[in-house]
């Protein structure tokens, strides 16, 4: 588990208060911002892939964020778009099992749409987990979309090395854990428990694209 001790202390080492400070700032204005939000992950993933004892890196407004930024929107995108098309259908049916207070169609209507996306969250997680590390970590690396769209050939890598991605897809997931309880822990806050959780991901998606130099966009 030396990857997810690594991982929980990457976003603290550097001069890592700048660009959290700023982190939590663009997190506080999501969803207005989130192609930036996307672009400085794919940026601190690539930084981690270079040199994991600098930390998080600066925040520069660039086109090559905002390209990068554009590229990730699209890739999550892509991994939500069935289970969006899936919920209304799976609302109704919910709806026709009798799920809700009877004789309140609108709260009825409303408790079957929270279930029905409490239904799907959990496999989309999954999904998202399995192809978007190695896919996020190729692009970090390459700079070439393709690698970020190539969905099959991440998971071909989850195949070839198991353990890897079981230890990553464990910091991803406690990190995101930790970050949405700094909602009630010590009164830290949701917003910046987010931004943790990113920069946690971050480092734990760069271990999957391997140690020493990888090309650059260029």
């Amino acid at each position: 588990m030396r990857l997810v001790a690594e991982s929980f202390a990457w976003p603290f080492r550097g001069r890592w208060r700048s660009p959290l400070a700023a982190g939590i700032v663009v997190t506080a204005l999501l969803p207005l911002l989130f192609v930036v939000w996307l672009g400085y992950a794919i940026a601190a993933t690539r930084a981690a892939e270079e040199d994991p004892s600098q930390g998080p890196p600066a925040w520069r407004l660039s086109g090559r964020l905002l390209t990068d930024g554009v590229w990730a929107s699209l890739a999550v995108a892509l991994t939500v778009a069935p289970f969006a098309l899936a919920w209304n259908p799976l609302a109704a049916l919910l709806l026709s099992a009798g799920v809700g207070p009877a004789g309140d169609a609108a709260l009825a209507q409303l408790y079957a749409h929270v279930f029905a996306l409490l239904a799907l969250a959990l496999p989309w997680g999954l999904v998202a987990l399995l192809v978007l590390p190695h896919s996020i970590a190729a692009f970090a690396a390459s700079g070439r979309p393709a690698d970020l769209f190539n969905f099959a050939e991440a998971v071909r890598d989850v195949r070839r090395d198991f353990v890897t991605w079981n230890v990553a897809a464990a910091a991803i997931v406690t990190g995101w854990a930790v970050g949405l309880a700094c909602a009630g822990l010590l009164c830290v806050g949701i917003v910046p428990g987010i931004f943790y959780a990113i920069l946690v991901s971050a480092h734990a998606a760069a271990a999957l694209h391997g140690q020493g130099p990888h090309p650059s966009a260029g």
